[in-house]
C-alpha cells in the first residue's frame, strides 16, 4: 500500500520508512506541512503517519485539514511522544484512527499500519476470488471473467484493473497507479499509462450503461466509480440470458 509519512525528525523518518518498506508498503516521507499539504494536493496516498510536534504546525491542525480537504476518509496513524489521556484524546476526537508513543516498536508499528489497512481496504483480505457486478478478479490466476466469460488480459492490464476496482470511487494519482503496477523505479512514458487505462475500459466495457465510469481526473489522475444506471442492470440480465 502507498504510504505517506509527515515527520520533521530525519532519523525518525528514516526508520518509519525503512520498516514500512521492508513490510511491503510504499512509503512517501515529508518533513514540514507546507511541502506534505503540497504532496496530498497532487497525490493519493491509502494511510497517513502524522507526528504530533511540527515545525510549521501542530498534528491537530494538519489532521484537522486532511478531514476537511481529502474527498475520502484515508487512516491515519498519530505518532506521539505526548502521553497524557488528554492529547490522546484530542487526536481521536480529531479524527485520527490510531496513535503510538514514541520510541516506536517496529514490530507493533507494522501491526497497527497493518490492522489500519484492513479495516480501510476490507476487500484486500477478501476471498480469492473477488466479485463486482458481474466481474470476478481472480488474482491467483491473474484472470477476470465478465458474466462467466473470460477476458484476456495482459499481467499490467489485470493488475491495473483491480487497483482501480479495490479502490472504487476513490480517484487515483499517476504516481499511485504507475507505482502500483509499475513500480516507482520505472521510467513510464505518460502515454503507456493512458493507453492502459484505455485498454481496461474497452476490454472490461467501462461504461455507464454498464453500471462503471473510467475517466480522467484533470492534472491528476483516473476515477473509477459506479453510476447506479438502472440501464446498466437491464443489460447485465440480457446478457446472461443470452449466454444461456
Amino acid at each position: 500500500m502507498r504510504i505517506v509519512i509527515l515527520e520533521d525528525d530525519l532519523s525518525q523518518s528514516e526508520m518509519l520508512r525503512w520498516v514500512l518498506e521492508a513490510a511491503g508498503h510504499k512509503c512517501h516521507t515529508f518533513g514540514n506541512f507546507k511541502i506534505f499539504q503540497t504532496a496530498l494536493y497532487r497525490e493519493s496516498f491509502d494511510l497517513i503517519v502524522l507526528d504530533w510536534v511540527l515545525p510549521d504546525s501542530s498534528g491537530p491542525s494538519v489532521l484537522q485539514w486532511v478531514r476537511e480537504t481529502l474527498q475520502l476518509k484515508v487512516p491515519v496513524l498519530f505518532i506521539t511522544s505526548k502521553m497524557d489521556e488528554e492529547n490522546i484524546v484530542q487526536a481521536l476526537e480529531a479524527g485520527a484512527d490510531d496513535y503510538m508513543m514514541k520510541p516506536i516498536r517496529r514490530n507493533e508499528l507494522v501491526a497497527r499500519v497493518n490492522a489500519l489497512l484492513r479495516r480501510a481496504y476490507p476487500e484486500l483480505t477478501a476471498p480469492e476470488v473477488f466479485e463486482i457486478s458481474g466481474l470476478e478478479f481472480h488474482p491467483k490466476f491473474t484472470t477476470v471473467l465478465r458474466y462467466g466469460k473470460r477476458v484476456v488480459l495482459t499481467q499490467k492490464e489485470f493488475d491495473l484493473c483491480l487497483l482501480f476496482f479495490r479502490n472504487l470511487g476513490k480517484p487515483l494519482s499517476r504516481s499511485h497507479i504507475q507505482e502500483s503496477v509499475w513500480s516507482k523505479d520505472t521510467d513510464l512514458p505518460s502515454r503507456t499509462l493512458d493507453t492502459h487505462v484505455s485498454r481496461v475500459r474497452s476490454k472490461l466495457a467501462l461504461r455507464p450503461e454498464n453500471g462503471f465510469r473510467l475517466t480522467p481526473v484533470y492534472g491528476y489522475g483516473y476515477k473509477l466509480e459506479e453510476t447506479n444506471n438502472p440501464v446498466a442492470q437491464s443489460s447485465q440480465n440480457a446478457s446472461r440470458l443470452s449466454d444461456q
